[in-house]
């Protein structure tokens, strides 16, 4: 399976941070936001990856990670997104690098507390479909909002004024081949843009859409509160990581 961090965007939430860089350029704590999305993908075992970005810093991302040796990896790849049209037209960018392969896709504004090797393992055995992962949060009306019958999803809402669930379904995808010609399908939503949310439910419709849950926090880092509550939120797992490795470098002293 191959992976894709979408970077696009011009970051209008965060204007005027956003005028001179790309959204996902910038720090969530220490270190840049991109740094952890490329985590999530390298920590579920994915070493193939594409960063799909646009705008006027296109270039700062290839001076800042360059190849990939931070991350272990020899070599990333990179794509360059035309215009602003929707996560999905940044994801079509995507299809001649896949080459028919499956792919976990992460919007590049996605901070998570663990890791999705569980749910990309489940995802490599099945033969075809979707998968997407969901959280439990105070305010899925910011997001895509999964409506449940009997267990499973049978609609995504896109920012409903009036969620029917408690879920957001996070920046994290996993697809099948045929993502490429959903996408193709794809006419522009009212604001635009060719949604993410209409991908996933085209598979819904085909009954091939599944779903995780995720364990532990997550965040995106889209707007100042999300931004400032990203940092915090790292700003506690890196010290209480740092706080263990001294409990045990004691113990064993």
């Amino acid at each position: 399976m191959k992976g894709i961090v979408l970077a696009g965007g011009i970051g209008s939430r965060l204007y005027p941070l956003t005028r001179v860089t790309n959204k996902h350029l910038l720090p969530v704590y220490d270190k840049p936001m991109i740094f952890y999305p490329l985590q999530i993908l390298v920590d579920a075992g994915i070493r193939d990856i594409l960063i799909v970005t646009g705008g006027h810093n296109a270039g700062d991302f290839l001076r800042l990670l360059q190849n990939g040796k931070e991350f272990g990896l020899q070599q990333l790849s990179f794509a360059y997104q035309e215009g602003e049209g929707g996560i999905a037209d940044a994801l079509r960018l995507a299809e001649p690098w896949a080459k028919g392969d499956k792919i976990c896709v992460v919007l590049g504004d996605n901070i998570i507390e663990g890791d999705i090797r569980e749910t990309a393992t489940k995802f490599e055995k099945l033969e075809q479909g979707a998968m997407v992962m969901l959280k439990e949060v105070t305010d899925p009306e910011r997001f895509g909002v999964p409506v449940f019958e009997s267990g499973r999803i049978i609609r995504i809402e896109e920012k409903p004024t009036e969620p029917l669930s408690s879920f957001a379904v996070i920046g994290v995808y996993f697809y099948d081949a045929t993502v490429f010609d959903r996408i193709r399908r794809l006419k522009p939503s009212g604001r635009g843009e060719y949604e993410i949310t209409d991908v996933n439910n085209s598979y819904i419709e085909e009954g091939s859409l599944h779903h995780g849950m995720l364990n532990g926090w997550w965040t995106d880092a889209g707007t100042f509160e999300s931004l400032w509550h990203a940092s915090n939120m790292v700003r506690e797992k890196v010290l209480r990581n740092a706080n263990a490795e001294e409990t045990v470098q004691v113990r064993g002293a």
